[in-house]
């Protein structure tokens, strides 16, 4: 008898629309894709396989007041080092940090996180490079 586990599974392009969407949310589905949750046949010392593709990035949203009062900290570790930008500035700056920060946070802080995270893929608007792998 063969053991399931050993066998090779295809990898898949799940494509997200970030367009309207809460944040927190999205970035908990993500997760649950990276790590492999959404599969039937789900092992935790495995990981998942899937990629994850994140459009329009720019158009997320936050609950509440949220836009004005979320901030990001950053320390450079010397004295007087710490760089902080709200959730406005942020999506000025570069939104597609904004996504790749919450998924981070979300996911389990192991070695199979960082691999996770390297197949993540955000973009600022529709226009990506992976429209042939992606089912439709």
């Amino acid at each position: 008898m063969k053991n399931k586990s050993n066998q090779k599974q295809a990898s898949k392009f799940i494509l997200f629309d970030a367009k309207g969407k809460i944040l927190g949310r999205l970035a908990t589905e993500i997760a649950k894709v990276l790590s492999g949750k959404n599969e039937v046949n789900y092992e935790p010392r495995l990981g998942g396989k899937d990629w994850v593709i994140v459009l329009n990035s720019d158009k997320v949203r936050l609950s509440g007041d949220k836009e004005n009062k979320k901030v990001y900290w950053r320390y450079s570790g010397y004295p007087g080092g710490i760089y902080k930008a709200t959730f406005k500035e942020m999506q000025k700056k570069d939104s597609t940090r904004i996504i790749e920060k919450a998924v981070k946070g979300m996911m389990p802080k192991n070695k199979l996180s960082v691999e996770a995270l390297k197949r993540l893929r955000i973009f600022k608007n529709e226009e990506h490079p992976y429209q042939n792998q992606i089912e439709r």
